[in-house]
């Protein structure tokens, strides 16, 4: 069962304005990236459905940030079918992402009150996915789309909560650009998580990354 509902969950999330996304095989590894976000201000992070026993892993997870990161809402992404999205939901997952949008997750999400965000390439897919009960909609790939697309389907939609993910950069320059088109939050992997600062367990570059970012971005919203 979901430790935080979708509104809390929402709330995690707007508060500090970015998603780590993250996949690991090794879950002892993948607790440390969780711990280290953690230190670094994060308060929801999304595992990805990438591996073989990828569900395994997630669970593992979720046990350990309830004793060690006790405020992170912890949500899966990668999830494209129901079936999959209720597996998670049953090992605790906080909230689901997907790289696109399918109704029938949203009405598995709707029933246990979990916030599901899934991605959308256009104006009607955003708004068949809101009239659905998604409250936050993923633009994705964001690289392919730009801020001009975030800014444009903000004009006559300006209700809409937007999460860009793909490309996202923790640079002052790259999330001022999707903030101040008025990206709601954004989600961020590899760049967050390079491979060599992962191989070298270097934590404290996650979270000291994890800081910076949440400072660009506090200063891009004002």
């Amino acid at each position: 069962m979901a430790k935080f509902d979708k509104i809390a969950v929402l709330n995690k999330i707007g508060s500090t304005g970015m998603v780590p996304v993250f996949y690991h095989e090794d879950v002892e590894i993948a607790k440390k990236v969780v711990k280290a976000c953690y230190e670094g201000g994060v308060r929801a992070f999304e595992f990805t459905n990438r591996g073989d026993f990828a569900q395994e892993v997630f669970a593992g997870l979720v046990k350990f940030a309830v004793r060690e990161c006790p405020e992170m809402a912890m949500g899966v992404g990668s999830v494209v079918d129901p079936a999959t999205a209720t597996l998670y939901i049953q090992s605790g997952a906080d909230f689901v992402v997907g790289p696109l949008f399918n109704p029938e997750i949203a009405k598995i999400c709707n029933r246990r009150l979990i916030a599901y965000t899934p991605g959308c390439g256009s104006v009607s897919e955003v708004g068949f996915a809101q009239e659905a009960g998604c409250d936050l909609c993923k633009i994705f790939p964001g690289d392919v789309y730009g801020p001009n697309f975030v800014k444009g389907l903000m004009a006559p939609m300006p209700w809409s909560k937007l999460m860009v993910t793909g490309g996202v950069e923790p640079t002052r320059e790259n999330l001022t650009g999707w903030f101040g088109a008025g990206a709601f939050c954004v989600g961020m992997g590899s760049k967050l998580f390079p491979k060599d600062k992962v191989a070298a367990e270097d934590w404290g570059y996650v979270t000291k990354k994890c800081t910076e970012a949440l400072e660009y971005i506090a200063e891009a919203r004002k």
